[in-house]
């Protein structure tokens, strides 16, 4: 019998489900929302935005170099958890500050023109880029301080919830800027106008939110056993220590595994997002038709399989989340590899978005929450910026060249969708190979 048809599995369902009640989850969703908006203003819309100037498919997919901040976020990462805003508290005031800074960002873009200002435009877009993956950090630090230090169960959750948030933000929100474009006199820049005020509104909901309660100092002491005031032991502390103990915790050769598998496990589907709008453009799709199916349904799409995410998660077990969304992944690019062949059939790019859709939320919660497991508390934003890097790295650093390879293969976009789906198999194997270590990492928090 399976277990949602037995006693026992239905109590644990509505157990698992009334974790959601916490109120904390709520501050956790709207970071998620502000933490994805920023991807939309140098991804999508700027990718739409180039592709109707006639930019080629390189120098759009170069465009995502800018993205190669998220990769080295880390590298300022223990400032978040070692400097103090003189306002709203050690969390909020980092954020406060980085969604200011985009606003200010969109503000500019919106007085800037393709034609003759390429340059300043992607300048602007890695300053958005710059502020919005320091935003993360203490977003991501935000989240695992907010949640108790043994509670699996609860990291889980807040993972499923962040992931809703941050889809909500780039799916739900990113929506409007295309039936703007279609349906309106709105141009691209007037466009960003917008997005500045949407941002201004996110930052209410900072405002609204408690800051977590952490004694850094006393939990550093514990680490470190002693407590030395001068500058070297600040340096010490603020950009070793974070790095030391993640190793030293975990030995060196599980430690290196584990970021291993962290940066081969989302590659695939970051060749395959960096030329998603390309892509849907190129087939025939509309502007409107990209904001309803893959904006606005996989935006619902993905909170739903976030949320059931989080359950199976809570039920089964971390490992088991990340190999049935791996597999599911490949399956999804090979439905995009379909619609090449088949040309701009709505009905089709539907069923692609709710696959698609699964994958990225199920993966997304499972990942989320194993690395939020491999932090320490003393040094969450800084260690969840390490490994956080790690995964974005694929989408930024080696995604980047995705233009080129769709160029290489002569626009073959079916060729290139099956590749991408190739490229999840290398890493399915390697999680395979430390799926006991996992294990190890979920009973040790629980």
């Amino acid at each position: 019998m399976t277990f949602l048809h037995t006693r026992q599995g239905l109590t644990y369902l509505f157990s698992a489900l009334n974790t959601y009640k916490d109120k904390r989850f709520l501050s956790i969703f709207c970071f998620g929302i502000s933490s994805g908006f920023p991807w939309i203003m140098i991804g999508s819309v700027l990718s739409a935005w180039l592709k109707d100037e006639n930019l080629s498919r390189s120098a759009i997919g170069l465009f995502g170099i800018i993205f190669a901040t998220y990769s080295f976020n880390f590298l300022w990462s223990p400032l978040l958890d070692k400097l103090k805003p003189p306002f709203l508290g050690q969390r909020r005031g980092w954020i406060m500050a980085m969604q200011g800074a985009v606003v200010v960002c969109c503000l500019v873009m919106s007085q800037l023109s393709a034609t003759t200002d390429l340059f300043y435009i992607a300048l602007v877009g890695l300053f958005i880029a710059i502020a919005s993956s320091t935003q993360d950090i203490a977003i991501d630090g935000f989240r695992i301080d907010t949640i108790a230090e043994n509670d699996k169960d609860g990291m889980s959750a807040a993972s499923s919830v962040a992931t809703a948030g941050w889809w909500t933000g780039y799916g739900g929100l990113g929506a409007i800027p295309f039936y703007l474009a279609d349906y309106t006199a709105y141009t691209w820049p007037d466009i960003y106008l917008l997005l500045a005020f949407m941002m201004l509104l996110l930052m209410v909901a900072t405002l609204l939110t408690n800051e977590p309660e952490i004694d850094r100092k006393a939990l550093l002491s514990q680490i470190t056993h002693d407590t030395g005031s001068g500058v070297l032991y600040w340096l010490r502390t603020t950009l070793i220590t974070p790095f030391s103990e993640f190793f030293s915790r975990n030995g060196v050769k599980l430690a290196a595994s584990f970021l291993l598998f962290i940066f081969l496990f989302k590659i695939g589907e970051a060749f395959l997002g960096r030329m998603s709008i390309v892509f849907y453009k190129e087939i025939g799709f509309s502007n409107s038709d990209i904001g309803t199916y893959s904006k606005l349904l996989n935006w619902w799409v993905t909170i739903v399989f976030s949320l059931l995410g989080g359950l199976v998660n809570i039920r089964y077990g971390i490992y088991k989340g990340l190999m049935i969304a791996g597999i599911a992944m490949a399956a999804s690019n090979l439905m995009f590899a379909l619609i090449a062949q088949t040309g701009p059939s709505t009905g089709l790019l539907a069923i692609t978005v709710i696959v698609d859709g699964f994958t990225g939320a199920w993966s997304t919660v499972a990942m989320v929450a194993f690395i939020s497991l491999l932090c320490n508390r003393a040094f969450s934003a800084t260690q969840y910026a390490l490994m956080a890097s790690l995964s974005v790295a694929g989408r930024t650093l080696v995604a980047s060249s995705s233009g080129f390879v769709v160029d290489a293969l002569d626009g073959n976009w079916s060729l290139f969708f099956i590749a991408t789906a190739l490229m999840v198999i290398p890493s399915l194997c390697f999680l395979y190979s430390i799926r006991e270590n996992i294990k190890k990492v979920e009973y040790s928090n629980n």
